[in-house]
């Protein structure tokens, strides 16, 4: 299996988030906005919205003079044996507030040894999670998640997948001709939301964006009861929004 060539929007994103890291770090002192442009090449206007990410991250800190500082967060991301517990932790909390920003119920996926993998899932009484009626491994035609990691898989990857999971029909709105599904991937931008719109299960909605690193194929979801099917573009835009921040913490 091979990723897709095509780089996405976060991915861009936390390779501009890596220099100024890397920047900050060489300045144990501190560093000040406009020694941060000259070193990584980013212009200030867009080296401010980073720093402010950054920040809320809790990956660099600002101190009296204005200058920037390693943060908490990233010490504990790069603590060896606490990283795994730090990142569960900080993914979790993560979610957890893009639940409550979108009322929607939010998943984090992986696409490991040729199987989708739903590591974290945020919920609660009032955006409850798709009910798996039939195992998310075996449904990824007619899933946000599996049609997001499907797509960034290179066309072996994608026809190997469906050859272990063959397509069914699981309403009356999933596509289920092999060849119609395989060339709507081909059609659809790497860094375009995918979408399932009662293709799984009739009563929700869903949506995803890639989460691609390198080899590592994942993504970020929500579901949406349909009767909240008119909130579906907000919500995805807040994914859009929290995607480079999550992905920068699984990578760092």
């Amino acid at each position: 299996m091979a990723v897709r060539p095509e780089p996405t929007a976060p991915f861009h994103a936390v390779q501009h988030a890596f220099r100024v890291l890397e920047s900050v770090s060489r300045h144990t002192d501190g560093v000040r906005a406009e020694e941060l442009a000259r070193d990584t090449g980013l212009p200030l206007g867009h080296l401010a919205h980073m720093m402010l990410m950054l920040r809320r991250e809790g990956y660099v800190e600002q101190i009296a003079d204005g200058a920037y500082v390693i943060g908490e967060a990233l010490v504990l991301l790069t603590s060896g044996a606490d990283r795994t517990r730090a990142l569960d932790h900080k993914l979790t909390r993560a979610l957890d507030t893009l639940r409550t920003d979108t009322g929607a119920a939010i998943y984090l996926s992986r696409y490991e040894e040729g199987e989708i993998k739903v590591t974290h899932v945020a919920d609660g009484p009032d955006s409850p999670r798709v009910n798996e009626w039939v195992d998310f491994r075996s449904a990824a035609h007619a899933t946000a998640i599996g049609k997001c990691l499907l797509l960034q898989l290179d066309a072996d990857g994608r026809r190997d997948h469906l050859s272990r999971h063959r397509i069914a029909r699981l309403t009356s709105r999933t596509v289920t001709n092999e060849h119609a599904f395989l060339a709507g991937l081909d059609r659809h931008p790497v860094t375009v939301p995918t979408l399932d719109l009662q293709e799984y299960a009739l009563g929700t909605v869903c949506s995803a964006v890639p989460l691609t690193a390198g080899t590592a194929v994942g993504t970020l979801a929500l579901s949406l009861p349909v009767e909240h099917a008119h909130r579906l573009r907000a919500a995805t835009d807040a994914l859009n929004r929290n995607a480079a921040p999550l992905l920068l913490s699984m990578a760092i």
